[in-house]
């Protein structure tokens, strides 16, 4: 009887027939050499380690000052200058202007300030001439009243008289005893202005008649703006 030898399969013919076997062992390669390599490269380093930069400086502009002129050629900076308040560096309120000044034609072209305007004149002294108010009579819807005028004055002067009334109307009004002059009622005021002027020392009455005033007392009463006495 002939021994007959069973064929054992050979490793190739294993590896072969099983290909995830190849592809793990191909894996595990991979990862060896990986880490070999990662090692290797902390090992050393690949590039030569350079000294720290020094801060760079740059060079310190000069400062802007109010007399230097700007890069781009325009005005003068207004850094530094001081700031009037109430207005910015570039407000267009112009400044006041000042006091206008003449020249005196000297030698050396002096100039001085232009003079004052002059102060205006004193006012007028108040006229010589007084009066004094009252009722000469009185009737149904109307009386007759006196301003007795008086020039206590050196010289001559001539005056006007002004009663105000509330209402009513003047009838007329005349000078007792003496030249006749103008007169009128507007507005309820009488007005009289003398026809010649009254002598020093004199007096004369100068008299109304009115209507429907309802009153015989006037609301004012003056001679040259000075109020009369008697009321």
């Amino acid at each position: 009887m002939s021994r007959t030898r069973r064929a054992t399969p050979s490793t190739g013919s294993a590896i072969t027939s099983s290909p995830w076997v190849v592809v793990a062992i191909g894996v595990i390669v991979m990862v060896v050499l990986l880490v070999v390599a990662l090692g290797s490269v902390r090992g050393r380093r690949t590039f030569p380690a350079s000294p720290t930069d020094p801060a760079m400086s740059l060079p310190e502009l000069p400062t802007a000052t109010a007399t230097s002129p700007s890069v781009t050629g325009g005005p003068p900076s207004t850094a530094g200058r001081p700031v009037v308040p109430g207005l910015s560096p570039r407000s267009t309120v112009l400044p006041a202007r000042p006091t206008p000044a003449v020249s005196t034609g000297g030698p050396r072209g002096e100039v001085r300030p232009a003079p004052l305007s002059p102060p205006p004149p004193p006012p007028a002294p108040p006229s010589a001439v007084t009066g004094r108010y009252a009722v000469v009579s009185s009737f149904d819807g109307g009386f007759i009243g006196e301003v007795r005028l008086v020039n206590a004055g050196g010289a001559a002067h001539g005056w006007t008289v002004r009663l105000t009334f509330p209402q009513g109307r003047l009838v007329t009004a005349w000078v007792e005893g003496a030249e006749q002059g103008t007169f009128g009622f507007d507005g309820g005021v009488v007005t009289y202005r003398s026809g010649v002027d009254l002598a020093a020392g004199a007096s004369v009455p100068v008299r109304f008649h009115l209507e429907r005033t309802g009153t015989t007392r006037p609301e004012s009463c003056a001679v040259d703006g000075v109020t009369c006495a008697g009321l």
